[in-house]
């Protein structure tokens, strides 16, 4: 029998971590609106009826995990996802969650 070669073991704990971040609705949600297109706080905040500080928090975490990266234009931040990366894990949620739906 083959012996199957694994990862170090720090990489099973960062991909936990970073599946952990996907483990919150509201932030899933912001997610895939920064799938959509690159937006504010403020259109976040009317797009996902929350609060502004909610939203704030949210983006906070997904800052700090890499997921969404920011620019500003004057005096607005502008989100966005971070890489492409982030776009083919939500598109695979997505069409995992779909076809286990029947949709």
């Amino acid at each position: 029998m083959n012996k199957v070669k694994l990862p170090p073991e720090e990489i099973f704990y960062d991909m936990a971590d970073f599946f952990k971040v996907f483990g919150d609705a509201s932030r899933i949600k912001i997610l895939y609106s920064l799938y959509i297109r690159e937006m504010n706080v403020g259109e976040l905040v009317s797009l996902l009826d929350m609060n502004q500080s909610a939203v704030s928090h949210q983006l906070r975490i997904l800052r700090q995990s890499d997921l969404v990266k920011f620019r500003k234009d004057g005096k607005a931040v502008i989100y966005s996802l971070d890489d492409s990366h982030v776009f083919s894990v939500l598109e695979q949620g997505l069409k995992h969650i779909a076809h286990k739906n029947g949709l």
